[in-house]
Parts: structure tokens; sequence; C-alpha cells
């Protein structure tokens, strides 16, 4: 892989309808582009983690957030720049990252900066439990987000996004606030929360600002934080998180800070839409460790 261009492509992401890209990586990168075979995430997360520890240039990405962050667990820090190719559902990172939503323009764009060097630099949040590392280009949720997450992928009926609209009505029946203990900059507070979201960026969701202030230039992680609130009122209050207007709301609260661990009992965190670590869990802002093509 020594001065090539590694290129990781899902072609099932956004359910399959951009898969006549995979002929186009080769046009557009030329011969320096290498597809890495994999069938599955963890597959494409070990064959990112060889193509930058032999030499690969550049690391593009074909898919969604999901398989950006099985991308960014490899770039995370090195150096080695990210091209970033939105073919998923939601592409909400590479939103709040300035890509072109067209995929075969960010595509161009990222040759052409491939070609000139040119690249930016972003924050990546550093999650750390005991001595496991994750690293996360997006929104981490903690709260009642994940609960949904959580249940939709153990749920076999129905396919598709509508289970998780059942799984969504179905955690909403059984909801209740859960007691955190969130640490800011070594300030801590014991509070009851349903909604608990740490943004590096500000949208996750398909375009949900859940931290409509986040930026991933500021060298701070954004904390967001609903409850304790009753099913009518969180359902009131979701609709509003599309334009980031939920923040004004009474039970809403936001914080900022550069290390914030999040503590609670029976909880799993999910990084950029993917399943990550239990808690507790310590996140970190670490500016500039993200390089992206363009």
């Amino acid at each position: 892989m020594a001065g090539q261009v590694a290129v990781l492509v899902n072609p099932t992401a956004g359910r399959g309808r951009h898969a006549g890209l995979r002929d186009q990586v080769a046009q557009v990168l030329g011969p320096d582009a290498v597809l890495l075979a994999v069938r599955t995430p963890e597959e494409a997360e070990a064959a990112c983690r060889t193509a930058v520890a032999d030499g690969a240039r550049a690391l593009i990405t074909v898919g969604g957030d999901g398989t950006l962050h099985r991308a960014v667990q490899a770039v995370a820090g090195t150096g080695v720049p990210l091209g970033i190719v939105p073919a998923g559902t939601g592409n909400d990172v590479a939103a709040c990252l300035g890509v072109p939503a067209d995929p075969r323009e960010a595509l161009e764009k990222a040759a052409a900066a491939l070609a000139s060097g040119q690249t930016r630099d972003f924050d990546l949040a550093k999650m750390e439990r005991d001595d496991v590392v994750r690293w996360s280009a997006g929104v981490i949720g903690l709260g009642f987000d994940t609960l949904v997450n959580e249940l939709a992928n153990r749920m076999r009926f129905p396919r598709g996004p509508r289970r998780y609209d059942v799984a969504i009505v179905l955690e909403l029946a059984r909801m209740r606030p859960r007691r955190y203990r969130i640490t800011v900059d070594g300030v801590a507070e014991d509070l009851d929360a349903v909604l608990v979201a740490v943004g590096n960026t500000a949208q996750y969701g398909g375009g949900m600002r859940i931290c409509p202030a986040a930026d991933p230039t500021d060298g701070l992680l954004d904390l967001v934080l609903a409850g304790p609130v009753s099913r009518f009122t969180l359902m009131r209050i979701k609709p509003k998180v599309y334009a980031g207007t939920h923040v004004t709301h009474p039970a809403v609260r936001q914080l900022r800070g550069s290390v914030v661990t999040v503590e609670c009992d029976g909880i799993t965190s999910y990084a950029d839409g993917e399943r990550s670590l239990p808690l507790p869990v310590t996140i970190t802002a670490v500016p500039g460790a993200l390089r992206v093509l363009g």
C-alpha cells in the first residue's frame, strides 16, 4: 500500500442506490487507487488500519457515517488524509465538515485535493474506557436515542427504517429518567436525564441538530441533555431538534468543555451511529486529529 490510495466502499450504504460509485472511483482516482476487500464492518476497520500502517498516502470512504466511523479509527492522529464520499442515508458528519452532498462531486473534489495536497484539519472526540480507545467524528449518543438503537438492533421485524419507528414507540412506553454523573473539565454533577448527547459536530440521525452549537474546529465538546421530562414532552421536543431549537426548552441544557466523563448504569454509547463503549466513558476533544482531503 505504500504511496497508494486505499478506498473503502460500502455497496449497501444508502440502501444501495449509489452502488455504481465503485466503478467511478477507479476512473476518477486512477491506477493508484486500491479497493479494500471487506465483508463486514469489523473487516472494514481492520483493512483500514492495515492500509494506514502499510503506508497508504490517503484513505477514501464511499458510504455513510458508519463507513466513515470505521475509517476514522485508522486515520485518527496519523496525519493520513481522509477523503469522504457521502453515499449513506444520513451523511451527517460529511455535511458538518462541508463535504459536497453529491457523491460524484465529493469524489472529484477529493481527487483534486489529493493531486494538489489540499487538506483541512478537524477535531475528533477520543473515547476511553479502561484501556480501550475509540474515536468519533460526529455525535455520541448516551441516552434515549442510544436505547432505541440498542432495541432496534435486537429486533428482527420489521425490516428497514420502520424497525426504528417501532423501537421508538416501545422505548417511549418504558422510558424513565436515569441517574447520571457527568463531569465536565473536572466539575462533577449528579442529575436525572432521559436524553444525553456529546457532539464534536452538530447533527446526527439524518439532519437532527442535537448539538447545534458544536464546532469541529474549536477544540471543545458540546454536551446537550434533557430531562427528566414526560413522554409527551419529549415527543414535543424531538421535532425541534432538526432546527436545533430544542435547546430553548427549559428542560434542555447545554454544556461545553474539552474533557467530559459520563457515568450511568445500563447505557452503551453510540458514536457516529455505531455501537461503541459501555458507560462510564471519558470523552476528550483532540484538536486537529482528523485530516480531510479538500
